[in-house]
């Protein structure tokens, strides 16, 4: 990389670490904290306040997309993260479940995913721009491990108030990187040529990897809907789990070595698609594991540790890859708009394997939640197939 490339990758890539920290901070708290409001008794509005965030953000992905194309990638960004600091705010200060459900909402509107991948996308070659995503994807992960160890402790002294408190800030220190330290875009959007919305969703490879995107998200949810009881019928308190996610996210970067050498060689079809075959083998494997639970026989620890570990592989090449191939097949007119329209359905995703995983946990238990989350995969696997193999990119 350059050294306006690494300065672009690392402040984009801190960006994203501290809007997603702050909502992973709440995450594995919510549902317990948000008992303690008026209204709180209601799972069904806990639930809808939990994840009317990723409805939101579903549907401003795609017009904050376009608009970045239009306006200014940067001014778009620090917009989405005020917006997003108001929606904390707001949740900070509420004092029934309802006000909590209104500040999640408007967290989601601050949807500036694909304005940032575009802006990360215009600064780097494509040569080094799986790289640069890979630090972005690296930077998630690392945030959503920490969050699981300090979410408890942050809670049991600050509650949940001071978790959205604590998030406005870190979103307000994201417009500050923004301001300060991004480097300037390219002074291209407001002369740039007006492509047409219809020439991304017309793109087959677009379509695939859109596709990709919202059955990773979906399968990712409704994995963790069932993982954490099987981490306890393995022996392992619900506040220990932290001793097998972290170990598996940190470890699994080093597999992205392997995906940037065959990046290097031309070779990133093939990298996508053993990165589907590996999420495809872990919701085997788990659906394996099921099976014992389901029977009465504990599942092993360190057979759960490994499935994660594969999955955290697939999952941080996929998370690289995907977004790195659609910004260098979609038009450089349209890269917000076709961002903007990968990002909604990764927040689509969220929200349905959410739903998915909890209906499936119910009438199907923990096989039948992996057998579906299997056959997925699979379909996912073979309409990927005929993805065009990507042209070695020039250093």
């Amino acid at each position: 990389m350059t050294a306006l490339e690494r300065r672009s990758s690392v402040s984009l890539a801190l960006i994203f670490a501290l809007r997603m920290l702050g909502l992973f901070l709440v995450l594995p708290v919510f549902a317990l904290e948000a008992r303690k409001y008026p209204g709180g008794d209601d799972p069904a509005l806990v639930g809808l306040a939990m994840g009317i965030y990723g409805l939101t953000q579903a549907f401003l992905q795609l017009p904050l997309g376009m608009a970045s194309d239009r306006f200014g990638r940067k001014r778009v960004i620090v917009l989405g993260l005020l917006v997003f600091a108001a929606g904390s705010l707001l949740a900070a200060l509420a004092d029934t479940l309802t006000g909590l459900l209104v500040g999640r909402a408007l967290q989601g509107a601050g949807a500036v995913s694909a304005a940032v991948t575009a802006l990360l996308a215009d600064q780097t070659r494509d040569a080094v721009r799986t790289k640069a995503m890979a630090l972005v994807g690296g930077s998630i992960g690392l945030m959503f491990a920490v969050a699981l160890v300090a979410a408890p402790l942050l809670a049991a002294h600050i509650g949940l108030t001071g978790l959205f408190a604590l998030t406005c800030a870190l979103a307000l220190a994201g417009a500050a990187v923004v301001v300060w330290w991004v480097p300037p875009e390219p002074a291209q959007h407001a002369n740039a040529p007006r492509g047409r919305l219809a020439d991304v969703w017309k793109n087959a490879d677009l379509l695939r990897l859109n596709l990709g995107v919202f059955v990773l998200h979906t399968v990712q949810m409704a994995m963790w809907v069932a993982v954490p009881a099987l981490l306890v019928q393995a022996g392992l308190g619900k506040d220990q789990h932290w001793q097998v996610y972290l170990p598996a996210v940190v470890l699994s970067f080093l597999f992205m070595g392997a995906l940037f050498a065959l990046e290097r060689r031309g070779r990133l079809r093939g990298a996508l698609l053993l990165s589907i075959a590996l999420v495809l083998a872990v919701q085997a494997g788990l659906g394996w594991l099921g099976w014992d639970a389901a029977s009465g026989q504990a599942p092993a620890l360190w057979t759960l540790g490994a499935l994660l570990f594969v999955f955290f592989c697939g999952f941080n090449a996929l998370e690289a890859s995907q977004p790195s191939l659609v910004s260098r097949m979609a038009p450089a007119a349209l890269r917000g708009a076709a961002l903007g329209t990968y990002n909604t359905l990764q927040s689509l995703g969220l929200f349905a394997g959410g739903a998915l995983g909890g209906a499936l946990l119910k009438w199907a238990g923990a096989p039948g939640l992996f057998a579906a989350t299997a056959l997925l995969t699979a379909l996912w696997l073979v309409l990927t197939w005929p993805l065009k193999p990507v042209a070695r990119a020039p250093h």
